[in-house]
């Protein structure tokens, strides 16, 4: 989710709450403690230099269990942080939550809010370090004529 389709929400939002993806609900009364604009400039292993940018919110809870942050009061932050950090509007958001460590998470609208998404790692350079794609084997006897229309007869694929 982009921080203009995140402010999207707010903007249409009652309450502001947030599910792991484990399906566990964040505590009602985290507060917010920053709000910034992350930027990792990085090589990849096949020699790319990359450039990636975020939108990124720390949640954190305490023991006010009375707190809770109103999504005008969320859409007044970034108003803030807007100022400092221009051109984040289309930046993917990321939110940064501690459990047993600080995890970062993605994030996405979902029946019951917003969700927080797992993050995955990836080789970025797969044609240069001999990784290859895995094929799917298909047993050609199962296929339908909608998937081989092209290779029947008068199909054109020939």
């Amino acid at each position: 989710m982009t921080l203009h389709e995140f402010k999207q929400y707010l903007s249409q939002a009652s309450e502001l709450g947030f599910t792991l993806p484990n399906g566990q609900s964040v505590p009602a009364h985290f507060h917010i403690t920053e709000a910034g604009v992350i930027t990792k400039h990085f090589i990849d292993c096949g020699g790319t230099v990359r450039k990636e940018n975020a939108v990124t919110f720390q949640l954190w809870t305490s023991v006010d269990t009375d707190h809770r942050l109103a999504p005008q009061k969320l859409l007044s932050i970034i108003k803030i942080a807007e100022q400092q950090f221009p051109l984040m509007e289309e930046y993917e958001v990321e939110i940064e939550y501690q459990q047993d460590t600080i995890g970062k998470y993605g994030i996405a609208q979902s029946l019951n809010g917003l969700e927080l998404t797992t993050k995955h790692t990836a080789c970025l350079a797969e044609d240069q370090c001999g990784i290859t794609a895995v094929k799917t084997k298909v047993n050609l006897a199962e296929m339908t004529t909608e998937k081989t229309s092209c290779c029947t007869p008068g199909g054109g694929c020939c």
